[in-house]
């Protein structure tokens, strides 16, 4: 199973090509569960734990109204990382990590020789000119042709879950608190070598060209539209028993290194605020290792509302 799709949903790198504004539809009649809902409680203080996806389409929204009113009566909210946050800082982010350094580059380079025209065929089909990936490292490269492919599919980065959330947020002057940093979360991904995030790209080039990426794409963002326990619990264990090097590093780096921290943060906020919501990865929420076991082990009364 290819894993640049899964990776979109274990952490917020889509930022980088996210357009600055959102578009919101207009109320729905019926509007069905999302995602997956947990509520936290820990000496007589109320948290509620959201699990997002990092795109969205239009008909996603307004949330359900439990996470609406879960919003309302917080004083904070919790994200990985804000998306509307300081735009400046998430720049330097990229400059840092994403971006070849001393002239190096292009990422084409990297690719064993059959890539390269692959390669130039992605970026033709969807429109990206040379020179907007000139400068960017394999990984990054990468990440940009999974953005397109959700674009493709109806899924944008404008749309995402945590975008609508945190202008909610706005909208009621909660405060909004960052569990992470883009820093850190590309951070991750630079601390592979260059042949491995060459190896990352290959593997995301051939997940597109045999459309394993957008019937990926499809599964998961139906699991989290219906809030599809079943669906979410078998890409959890799809996600812990892969063993390709994507596999592993979605597991190994981008859910078991990240979870205890996320745990951390909002153990945190449950114990500082009255009332509370957090809001992170879907794929955080589920499997073994997850945020709410990890709270569990912690002592905090996690009940999973669906």
């Amino acid at each position: 199973m290819r894993r640049q799709i899964i990776v979109m949903f274990c952490s917020l790198l889509l930022l980088a090509f996210a357009p600055a504004g959102a578009n919101e539809a207009p109320p729905q009649s019926t509007i069905p569960n999302r995602g997956a809902l947990f509520k936290l409680e820990q000496g007589g203080h109320t948290a509620y734990l959201f699990g997002t996806i990092h795109v969205g389409a239009a008909d996603f929204y307004p949330l359900e109204p439990r996470v609406t009113q879960a919003l309302r009566a917080s004083t904070a909210l919790a994200l990985e990382v804000d998306p509307l946050g300081d735009q400046g800082k998430i720049a330097r982010a990229v400059r840092e990590h994403g971006m070849y350094q001393n002239g190096r580059g292009p990422a084409s380079a990297e690719l064993s020789p059959p890539f390269r025209p692959r390669l130039e065929k992605l970026l033709r089909r969807y429109a990206i000119p040379d020179e907007a990936v000139a400068m960017m490292k394999p990984w990054m490269l990468a990440t940009m042709l999974t953005v397109s492919e959700f674009a493709a599919q109806g899924y944008e980065p404008a749309l995402a879950v945590d975008v609508w959330l945190s202008r909610q947020a706005r909208e009621r002057k909660l405060r909004v608190v960052e569990l992470e940093s883009v820093a850190g979360q590309m951070a991750l991904f630079n601390r592979m070598s260059l042949g491995d995030q060459a190896r990352f790209l290959e593997e995301g080039i051939a997940a597109i060209e045999d459309q394993e990426q957008a019937e990926q794409a499809r599964e998961i963002a139906q699991a989290w539209r219906n809030a599809d326990v079943a669906a979410l619990d078998a890409l959890a264990l799809k996600a812990q028993q892969d063993d390709t090097f994507s596999g592993r590093f979605v597991r190994e780096v981008l859910l078991e290194q990240r979870n205890p921290g996320l745990a951390d943060g909002i153990a945190k906020l449950l114990a500082n605020e009255k009332h509370s919501i957090a809001a992170i990865g879907i794929l955080h929420l589920v499997g073994k290792g997850s945020v709410p076991e990890l709270l569990r082990r912690r002592g905090v009364l996690v009940e999973r509302i669906y």
